[in-house]
């Protein structure tokens, strides 16, 4: 026997004696002045002790033993009542499974369809327990509204009227009324330890109860092997709490998901949509396991520490739940390049002119329609001299050279390209670009072979060329011209 029901014995005694005492003789009460007299004589001791005996009594110092806790929470007496009790829970669950297995495949016989119109196995004993042999109380049945919702009855009523199930006998009908009484007791003794155990657990662990219900707090604690083992475990594990529950395989009722336990099922978790829980049961396993380390060194025992975690708890998930900010279409800013500043002057506009385009470069980027260009390095890169270089540019005039921009080359330079200019000998066909096939003999149908100059025909041009297109050259035929004009 526990220290907690020695104590429930001895409170039970002192009742009855009380009780006793009650009926017997009536002892003559006191006269108001002789107590008063009493306590003056009293009053005249040395020490409070002589008139205040309670302190020292054996009633005082045993209750207080109980609710003081010293060291370890699971050196407190009641902690280990809470342990069993929240173990019995567990083994009521499993024997309510048994129970609801048994009626399932009794009451098969009468009713096969109801098993999958009322999947709770609560509501399954309680709707055995009203229909029994009649299936026709289920129109109009208030204890039967009380139990399932309108629609449900709707479809089990009209499921009832086309079953094939064969009626019960009375030897059946008992044993299934047994079985639903045993079934609601248990689940009335569940609720009650339930209530037991959510009344001492704000005594033991204050603050882990105010974050996760004292219900689901018993729970990790028992699995944990107490609050001080609870307290040195990381929260990766204390999520997992429960994840094994102690059920039999093919009745449980819950889903199977990996990976949750006692804190993925609390309330607290539940409430919020499943995409979220996951995400959830993390944080409040964090949150519990700083408010389990918090009631281990008996700190914070009014709760201050739980409700400021829970606290936390609740902003955050007010935060996951709020709606995505709405996207403002904002218009481009001002650019921030302010104008640019101008210089003026001969300075700048030398340098400009030292910097500018040469005559030279723009004559090679001038390129001429029509004309196969020469490549300037002999190779297929595709870079020629354009218009440089080239006598027959169509121009009348020669272009203006700005001395200010003209290529200064050097007397050594100057030296250099005349030496180059300078012909030792016969005439080169790569210096003078002229094609590497001419030759000077050449074949005729009536001499045969003859000597000729390839280079006659464009002697001939260049005569044309500076005749007509020199810079030196004046108008030929003026006369003869204007007097043609004039009579076109």
């Amino acid at each position: 026997m526990s220290l907690a029901d020695e104590l429930l014995a001895d409170l039970e005694e002192a009742a009855e004696e009380e009780e006793g005492g009650s009926y017997g003789e009536e002892e003559e009460e006191p006269a108001i002045e002789d107590v008063q007299e009493e306590t003056q004589l009293d009053l005249s001791g040395d020490s409070v002790k002589s008139i205040a005996k309670l302190w020292d009594s054996k009633m005082v110092s045993g209750l207080l033993l109980i609710f003081t806790v010293m060291g370890p929470v699971e050196a407190a007496p009641e902690y280990r009542v809470i342990v069993d009790a929240n173990n019995l829970t567990v083994e009521i669950e499993n024997e309510l499974n048994i129970i609801h297995k048994f009626i399932r495949d009794k009451y098969s016989k009468r009713f096969p369809e109801l098993e999958s119109l009322v999947p709770n196995a609560l509501d399954y004993i309680r709707t055995v327990k009203e229909l029994g042999n009649s299936l026709d109380k289920c129109k109009n049945n208030e204890n039967l509204q009380q139990i399932l919702t309108n629609a449900t009855i709707m479809v089990v009523s009209v499921t009832a009227s086309t079953t094939q199930g064969q009626q019960l006998s009375e030897e059946e009908l008992e044993r299934l009324e047994e079985a639903c009484d045993m079934a609601l007791e248990l689940n009335a003794s569940k609720h009650r330890i339930y209530e037991y155990v959510e009344s001492r657990m704000s005594f033991i662990a204050p603050n882990l109860s105010i974050i996760i219900g004292a219900s689901t707090a018993a729970k990790i604690m028992g699995v944990a092997g107490g609050l001080t083992n609870l307290s040195k475990m990381p929260a990766c594990n204390i999520m997992l709490l429960g994840a094994q529950r102690k059920t039999l395989s093919g009745f449980s009722s819950t889903s199977v998901l990996p990976h949750t336990g006692y804190i993925y099922h609390s309330d607290i978790v539940q409430s919020l949509p499943p995409d979220l829980r996951r995400k959830a049961a993390r944080l409040v396993a964090a949150k519990c396991t700083l408010a389990a380390r918090v009631d281990s060194f008996h700190e914070s025992t009014e709760g201050k520490v739980g409700y400021e975690l829970k606290d936390e708890i609740e902003r955050k998930f007010d935060k996951w739940q709020e709606p995505p900010p709405v996207k403002q279409v904002k218009p481009l800013p001002a650019p921030l390049d302010g104008q640019r500043k101008k210089r003026g002057g001969r300075r700048y506009r030398k340098m400009k002119e030292r910097l500018g385009l040469t005559e030279i470069r723009k004559q090679a980027n001038r390129m001429s329609f029509g004309e196969i260009e020469e490549d300037a390095y002999q190779e297929d890169l595709g870079f020629s001299l354009g218009h440089l270089g080239k006598s027959g540019s169509g121009r009348v005039r020669q272009t203006q050279v700005n001395e200010a921009t003209k290529a200064r080359i050097s007397k050594t330079l100057q030296r250099t390209l005349q030496k180059q200019s300078v012909v030792y000998g016969g005439k080169s066909t790569i210096r003078d670009r002229s094609s590497g096939t001419a030759s000077s003999v050449a074949f005729t149908p009536l001499q045969g072979l003859e000597i000729v100059n390839p280079q006659a025909a464009e002697k001939k041009v260049a005569e044309a060329n500076q005749k007509y297109f020199s810079s030196m050259a004046e108008f030929l035929k003026v006369k003869g011209e204007k007097s043609g004009i004039m009579s076109t």
